[in-house]
């Protein structure tokens, strides 16, 4: 055996990245196209968007990659612990001498798998008080609108839109999204958002409630609704949401997160609108209802209306005796206007015999009197001064101040007797002859101050302004004047009347 030296062997040295990058040449061609199936462990999403994670079992392990442009294309979200198979390719990272599988595409590797994945996001979820039921929005009692979000080809659509007309007819806005599929909770999230971002009293009306279809089908057909990003877009929609994806016994995230949940889409539509035809029974019942009850209340207020009046007097007997008193005070009226007016008149015949011209000529010439005394006076003192110039200039204003002092007396004597002359004309008790009255005297030649005074046949004298007359009284009738004045006993001379009193008299 023969040792050769290094520097004796024909093949060309390689240099560590020739080499290197020769391998990773090898590798991608060889295994170009990979499905690897493992556990993932060691899942770091980078803020590039890059995805970093191990793909093991339970003898070995092999790193991977995806890249930013493939993670939104990935049909599970990468987690630690979840049993995967991916598909990509094989190569390797030349500064490091290490090789890895680059993902291009990843789905669960089991409905057991994927049922554990899914516990795990509820869990999370519902540590965030998700689910609380606290956070849940009642739904709408009569919506005007209804947004629904469902394929606009499946049954799912025809069944809703024909279970609305027939209960509620209302207008129903449909956002046409795709149900399954690695794009099916992207374009579901978007018409959430798009519903909510309709503004109130815009030309597109927004919703009053939400329901988000979709026909019954496997758990993979249905994993689109177990979207950690869906379930958070229902949690935040401002607009109450119904839940209606897959059959009863199907179940998604988004129903937990949901304001409601419906075993199916028909059961959803029934949720979100009333019955019209019940609303209009429950309307007519409750009118019926009221008119009865309206009808009771009128009925008892009417009974005990009627068991209070039997206990109160009747109007007649409760004015009856305020209507005595009225009849006796008005038949005292008439003679009490009689008695007070006599008695002023009186106290004016009083006064003005006291009120004659004599009287104020006589003050008058008393007055005229004393100031030609104290003329003569005054001449007396002007003459004795001995500046008679300067006297005589002051006589002339001392004689006018004389003047004016008896004038304005005079005056205010005058005033007060015309004001008395007044007085004496509006107390004269002949004075309402003028306005037409008579006075009424008996055939004893005093007033017949009421009618009680005067007996039926009794004859009495009517004095006008411009005469008398005689009359009879007959019955009730009144007064029946007699042409032909019989000659009876001359009338008795009047009693002189009593010093009247200063006071008002009494009406009654």
């Amino acid at each position: 055996m023969t040792d050769l030296a290094p520097n004796d062997s024909n093949a060309p040295p390689y240099s560590v990245s020739e080499l290197a990058f020769a391998l990773k040449r090898t590798l991608e061609d060889r295994y170009g196209f990979v499905r690897l199936r493992g556990e993932l462990s060691k899942v770091t999403h980078h803020g590039n968007g890059h995805v970093y994670l191990t793909i093991k079992d339970d003898k070995a392990a092999i790193d991977g990659v995806v890249w930013k442009g493939n993670v939104r294309s990935l049909g599970v979200r990468p987690e630690h612990g979840l049993e995967v198979i991916v598909t990509g390719k094989i190569t390797t990272y030349p500064a490091g001498s290490r090789y890895q599988i680059v993902i291009d595409s990843m789905e669960a590797a089991g409905v057991g798998a994927l049922l554990a994945q899914l516990e795990r996001l509820k869990a999370k979820l519902a540590a965030e008080g998700l689910f609380a039921p606290e956070r849940k929005r009642p739904l709408p009692s009569m919506p005007a609108v209804v947004g629904v979000i469902t394929s606009p080809t499946g049954a799912v659509i025809r069944d809703i839109l024909h279970r609305i007309r027939d209960r509620w007819p209302c207008q129903v806005l449909v956002w046409p999204v795709v149900v399954q599929g690695d794009a099916a909770a992207a374009q579901v999230g978007a018409a959430i958002r798009g519903f909510n971002a309709i503004a109130p009293g815009g030309p597109v009306p927004r919703p009053d409630i939400l329901i988000v279809a979709r026909g019954g089908g496997s758990v993979e057909d249905l994993w689109a609704f177990n979207d950690e990003a869906l379930a958070r877009t229902v949690a935040e929609s401002a607009i109450p949401l119904i839940s209606a994806v897959g059959h009863e016994t199907d179940t998604t995230l988004i129903d937990f997160v949901s304001d409601r949940r419906a075993p199916t889409p028909t059961a959803a539509a029934e949720m979100a609108t009333p019955v019209l035809a019940e609303l209009r029974a429950l309307i007519s019942d409750f009118d019926r209802r009221l008119s009865r009850c309206g009808a009771r209340t009128i009925e008892e207020r009417r009974t005990r209306l009627t068991s209070a009046a039997r206990g109160l007097p009747r109007p007649n007997d409760l004015l009856a005796l305020a209507q005595q008193r009225f009849d006796i005070a008005s038949g005292r009226l008439d003679a009490a206007l009689h008695r007070n007016t006599t008695v002023h008149a009186q106290d004016l015949l009083k006064v003005t015999a006291r009120l004659t011209p004599d009287a104020l000529r006589r003050q008058h010439a008393a007055k005229a009197d004393r100031v030609a005394d104290l003329g003569g006076r005054l001449n007396l003192a002007a003459r004795r001064a001995p500046d008679r110039a300067a006297q005589h200039a002051r006589l002339p204003a001392l004689w006018d101040r004389l003047n004016a002092a008896g004038g304005r007396r005079l005056q205010r004597d005058a005033d007060r007797l015309a004001g008395l002359e007044k007085l004496r004309q509006s107390l004269n008790p002949e004075r309402p002859l003028e306005l037409g009255f008579a006075l009424v005297r008996k055939g004893d030649g005093t007033l017949a101050r009421s009618a009680g005074d005067l007996a039926a046949g009794e004859r009495v004298n009517l004095k006008f302004k411009s005469g008398d007359r005689d009359a009879v009284i007959e019955g009730e009738g009144g007064l029946v004047p007699t042409p032909t004045p019989v000659p009876g006993p001359a009338p008795k001379p009047r009693p002189k009347p009593a010093t009247p009193s200063t006071k008002q008299g009494d009406l009654f």
